[in-house]
């Protein structure tokens, strides 16, 4: 089967072996491998590739203890408001702690030319399961960048 193209917002925030990303993933229905997924589900490609609207956090860290879980009735304008939130507090230079809504915390703190982060991700309906990320070091340039690009995808 053709791999399937996931598009959509995503601000990914770590390293390849602990991150955490808060993503809209879009499905583009035509693609050849959605075609043939949805004929062997049984469901259209439309229903296949999903509405294309929810917003989702995913997460690993280095155990490879990874999940996710989609925030249901999130919107655009909340996601970017957290990534200015977390603009605003890197501008700032000092110790910060930034949060999207009850889900997603980040505790941040300056190293050199580098942010330390630790993120403490909550599923909604299952505040029990609550994971603390350590995602290290994320060069601060590099991160300013993806957060502006984060921020025009969203426009």
């Amino acid at each position: 089967m053709s791999p399937i193209a996931v598009e959509g917002p995503e601000l990914f925030l770590g390293t390849e072996s602990a991150y955490v990303a808060l993503a809209r993933p879009e499905i583009d229905p035509t693609q050849p491998g959605v075609l043939i997924a949805a004929e062997e589900a049984g469901v259209s490609p439309e229903e296949f590739a999903g509405p294309g609207d929810t917003w989702a956090v995913m997460f690993d860290d280095a155990d490879d203890e990874g999940g996710g879980f989609e925030l249901p009735g999130a919107r655009d304008v909340e996601a970017d408001a957290f990534a200015e939130q977390l603009q605003h507090a890197l501008a700032a230079g000092e110790p910060f702690t930034v949060e999207a809504g009850n889900f997603l915390r980040l505790d941040g703190r300056p190293s050199g030319g580098a942010w330390v982060v630790t993120a403490r991700v909550t599923p909604p309906e299952d505040a029990d399961a609550a994971q603390t990320l350590e995602l290290g070091a994320l060069p601060a340039p590099e991160l300013l960048a993806d957060l502006e690009t984060f921020r025009r995808s969203l426009a």
